[in-house]
């Protein structure tokens, strides 16, 4: 006797359903992969054209830098001129300027870096709401 056709068929087969869930998962996370490269090739290329542009000024500016600071230190010099140390307090003076402009600096971009963070919160924001709403299915199933 064939035991299938005794039974009739109420749905679909565990093979079916396994499928099924195996396609929407696979599904679901190319979606996820999917938003998670868009949004890192939209930071990369924003970040691409700003470090172009801030190499170009670090050549400029290095530069200009080295030149002023010479120049500033001569005129500084020029305070001590008597001393045999004249050049020795310029550089100093100069030195602690410069010191205390690159702290400043430093402080403000760091807070501009966290201000902007580095993740993609997009996607972070989908996926938080996918385990929330995974947990809540999970939470209403019997």
């Amino acid at each position: 006797m064939n035991s299938a056709a005794q039974y009739p068929k109420n749905g679909p087969t565990l093979a079916e359903v396994i499928s099924e869930i195996r396609d929407e998962v696979k599904d679901f996370l190319q979606t996820r992969v999917q938003m998670f490269k868009s949004e890192l090739r939209e930071k990369v290329s924003a970040w691409r054209s700003g470090v172009i542009l801030g190499a170009i000024a670090a050549v400029f500016g290095l530069t200009a830098f080295w030149l002023l600071t010479l120049a500033l230190v001569g005129l500084i010099a020029v305070v001590f001129w008597g001393s045999a140390y004249a050049f020795f307090f310029a550089f100093l003076i100069v030195g602690f300027v410069w010191l205390a402009m690159a702290g400043t600096a430093a402080f403000l971009a760091v807070r501009e870096l966290r201000r902007q963070g580095i993740l993609p919160e997009k996607t972070i924001a989908v996926l938080k709401q996918d385990k929330n709403w995974l947990q809540q299915e999970a939470r209403t199933q019997p």
